[in-house]
């Protein structure tokens, strides 16, 4: 598994053992299309966009202009690289979501 397969499995758990009700999907990004983050989810009626990352790297120049339109729709985007921000994200999620 790659070691952003690692964190994505991480959040997977997380998220479900957290919000054993909400919407995720994780889709698959191809050459087609718009692209989008790594994790869209609906929790509590929010929505929110998950970029998952290997620790140590950040999102590119095309995922943080994703990023910033998803804010400014109103959504709720979180970045998780490692456990802390995994910790964080669900912190933030709990509060907002």
């Amino acid at each position: 598994m790659t070691p952003e397969g690692k964190v994505k499995a991480k959040l997977k758990v997380a998220l479900d053992k957290a919000f054993p009700d909400h919407y995720r999907f994780m889709p698959v990004q191809s050459g087609y299309g718009a692209k989008t983050l790594d994790v869209l989810l609906c929790v509590n009626g929010r929505f929110i966009g998950v970029e998952t990352k290997a620790p140590g790297k950040k999102p590119t120049p095309l995922q943080e202009s994703t990023i910033a339109a998803m804010e400014a729709a109103g959504a709720l985007v979180l970045v998780v690289s490692d456990d802390t921000s995994l910790r964080l994200a669900i912190e933030r999620i709990t509060l907002n979501g």
